[in-house]
């Protein structure tokens, strides 16, 4: 069996046809500077975190069709992502990147400084529950984003779901990454589950799953893109 680490992720049938749709659709559309960050991250040993240029395509097109200003991103590793958005955002647009380890967004600040967006974004070094509530002790936060993309510990996936119901406007957007976990949340059992890193989380992202279902406080749509993404949209 393939690696996890090494093989190419995405829930299509196979290595080939993902290929394609890069090399058609996405790569003769991605940014210079994004490509050269994700060059630059290529070298890092969890590279496999990094967003992939399908995904951060398909999030720019969300925002612009929503006419995004004000974002937030629980989850930064290199940037990639972040800095798809600042270069998607309008010139006073703004977006908030959460990440545990400033280490990893290091990679990506040379980049960001070289596409001139700096000024869109602001880094904060925090566990992310911790900065979500800090944020939220200023009413003037609560919906008051646009738009959310999740790419963090999925164990608290469901937590970071409340605070962003807070956060993000009414018609506003949240997005959980992952959430068909390598196509494992099919499987009966987490003792079934290959490879073993994708045991952590693998409970919590079939709970959230159903919590997205019944939740009628968002309309959901859940895409095979990447590892799987859940689309929320805020209903009240």
């Amino acid at each position: 069996m393939v690696d996890d680490k090494k093989k190419m992720h995405h829930l299509l049938q196979n290595d080939d046809l993902y290929q394609y749709l890069l090399d058609t659709s996405v790569y003769p559309r991605e940014p210079e500077v994004l490509k050269q960050l994700r060059d630059a991250t290529s070298s890092h040993p969890l590279a496999y975190y990094g967003t992939a240029p399908d995904c951060g395509q398909f999030l720019s097109m969300l925002m612009r069709l929503i006419g995004a200003k004000k974002t937030i991103e629980v989850g930064v590793f290199t940037g990639y992502s972040l800095l798809a958005t600042a270069l998607t955002l309008p010139e006073d647009g703004k977006v908030i990147g959460i990440d545990i380890n400033r280490r990893s967004y290091d990679v990506g600040v040379p980049f960001i400084k070289k596409a001139g967006v700096s000024h869109k974004i602001e880094f904060i070094e925090s566990p992310a529950l911790l900065a979500l509530d800090n944020l939220l002790e200023d009413p003037n936060n609560e919906g008051a984003f646009d738009f959310a993309f999740v790419d963090a510990d999925k164990e608290n996936y469901a937590n970071y779901h409340e605070r962003f119901l807070k956060l993000v406007k009414v018609g506003g957007l949240i997005v959980y990454d992952n959430t068909l976990w390598g196509g494992t949340v099919t499987l009966p059992d987490v003792s079934l589950v290959f490879p073993d890193s994708r045991k952590r989380g693998w409970v919590e992202l079939i709970e959230l799953n159903k919590l997205l279902a019944k939740d009628p406080r968002v309309e959901i749509s859940q895409i095979p893109l990447g590892d799987g993404m859940t689309l929320c949209k805020r209903l009240k």
